[in-house]
Parts: C-alpha cells; structure tokens; sequence
C-alpha cells in the first residue's frame, strides 16, 4: 500500500473508533463508502470492491467493539443480561447473511428498505414524546427474532448494528446511555459471525487481490483497527459527558446521515 492510502485509512480508523465509543455503531457506513473508493483507485476487481468493503468494515468492528465496551463496562452502562439474550439470534442472523445471502443478494431494493427504517428511527428518536413509556424487553422468542434480524441486516451492510439495535433498546425503555453501551457490547457477536461468513464464501471466489482473507483485505484491516482501538476509549468518555438529550439528538443526525447515504445507494442501483 501506498504512504497516501496508509494514513487515509489511520485517519478513517480514527474517526470510526471514536464514533463507536460515541454512539455505540461500529461505523460502518463511514468505512463501507471511503473503503469503496479507496479499493477502487488502487485497481480491485469492481465486481468485488464493494463485498470487500464492507468485509473489511466489519472485520474491523472485532477490535473497535473490544475496546469501545471495555470502556463503557468500566463505568457500569453495558446490560450484560440484554447481550446475552441477543447473541445467539445475532450468531444466527450474521452467519446467515454474511455467508448464504452477501455475495449473490441484489443491494438496491434492501438499501432502499434501510433508508426508510433508519430515518424512520432518527425521526422517532427526535420526536418529543410526553407519553410513559411501559414496554419492556420481549420474551425468549421475540429476543431471538430481534437478535437475528440484527445480526443478518447488519453482516448484509457491514455495519455494527446499532442503528437497529439501539432503538430497539430505548423502545423498549432502556436508557440511552444503557442502550449505547450495549449496542458496542453487541458488536462483537455481530462482527464474529458476519466475519465467518464473509470469509467462507470469499474463498470461494478466484479474482480476489492479494492479502485477502476471504472478502476480507488484510492490509486495510490492520491499518483502520490499530487506529480505531485507539479512539474507541475517548468516544465512550465523551457520551458518558454528555445528557440524555443530546446524545440523543447526536445518534438521530448520524441516522438521517445513513439513511440518506443508502437512498443515494438505492438510487444509483435501482
């Protein structure tokens, strides 16, 4: 790799880690288009640009998460209990995705769907609500759904799964702060099993550069996650500074960023 393409993706890993201690995403949707257009100027096969993108992104949410829940369970916000119940459907859902589904699925009619659920759920985390909320963390059944439908959307965009799983969290009356802290706990899982999967049916294809493992570009890979582990700590300290209303406010302007990001996606695709 070139000097040039060596500190674009520190700088790219900087801001990821700090965004994942922040908000408890693994920054995905930050990586998956940098990565894309850094892949392609150095010459990728553009058939696999973007498995490779979001291969990578996700690949590197294995580090970010470790060190962005470390911080959060020091100061007591991750829901240990809530990560466990999740886990086993998001093994299920990101296996599923990241190995059956990701290298064959058609992406403009899915990023449309997720433009449309991820501003939907900045909106109704802006939304002022003056109504009690009583709802509480559905049972076995409903937590394995949740949990396999994050971990599947999630290995299919090569994100952390906090856009899902953190207003799944605070609809069902978690705090924001909780739900932050767990949704980065979540990561790990998330990433473990998409990882799996992308590796399975990435060896699978002939054309792939070298220092591909899989989907997955290994020289990208250590440079975002080195920088990333770095920031991850200093993100998780500033959302602990902040108020509930702010961080608020913060996670559903990076939603509407998303969002508007994969409209754009759906466009040029559809």
């Amino acid at each position: 790799m070139s000097l040039l393409l060596i500190v674009s993706l520190v700088v790219l890993g900087c801001c990821t880690g700090f965004l994942a201690g922040l908000l408890g995403v693994g920054g995905g949707m930050m990586l998956v288009p940098f990565m894309t257009i850094l892949f392609t100027a150095i010459g990728f096969p553009i058939e696999a640009v973007v498995h490779m993108a979001i291969a990578t992104s996700m690949a590197t949410i294995l580090f970010t998460s470790l060190s962005s829940v470390r911080a959060h369970h020091q100061r007591g916000a991750v829901l240990w209990p809530v990560v466990l119940r999740l886990a086993p459907g998001i093994l299920i859902g990101g296996i599923i995705g990241g190995g059956a589904v990701f290298a064959v699925l058609k992406t403009g009619y899915l990023s449309l769907v997720f433009a449309c659920f991820v501003g939907f759920s900045a909106f109704k985390m802006l939304r002022s609500s003056k109504t009690t909320v009583t709802r509480q963390m559905p049972g076995t059944a409903g937590m394995l759904t949740a949990g396999s439908v994050i971990g599947f959307v999630s290995s299919l965009v090569g994100a952390g799964g906090g856009f899902i799983s953190v207003p799944f969290m605070t609809w069902c009356n978690i705090a924001i702060h909780n739900a932050v802290a767990t949704s980065a706990a979540l990561g790990f899982p998330i990433a473990v099993a998409s990882v799996i999967g992308y590796v399975w049916s990435g060896l699978q294809q002939t054309s792939l550069p070298p220092g591909s493992f899989g989907y997955i570009y290994l020289p990208a890979l250590a440079a975002v996650a080195s920088a990333s582990v770095v920031t991850a700590p200093f993100g998780a300290r500033v959302a602990h500074s902040m108020n509930v209303a702010q961080l608020k406010k913060a996670f559903a302007l990076l939603l509407f960023c998303l969002a508007s990001y994969m409209l754009y996606k759906a466009i040029r695709t559809l």
